[in-house]
């Protein structure tokens, strides 16, 4: 089980697929909470390329996202 709490640095990263494997693009380091809200103001065409990564964990935005978007 992951834990985690809200004010964790974390990077909030979009990895794309593209012809030579894809690009890894920083959106931002911040605590989880601000890290999550830049993540739902992407547009929800990106949400699946959105991933979290913590101090040992790598976490898929929409592992963390909440139920009603």
């Amino acid at each position: 089980m992951r834990s985690t709490y809200d004010s964790a640095t974390v990077r909030l990263y979009h990895l794309s697929d593209g012809p030579e494997g894809g690009a890894v693009n920083t959106l931002c380091y911040a605590p989880l909470a601000e890290a999550l809200r830049v993540a739902a103001a992407q547009p929800s065409e990106m949400w699946e390329g959105l991933f979290i990564a913590t101090d040992n964990d790598v976490i898929a935005y929409l592992d963390l996202a909440p139920d009603d978007l």
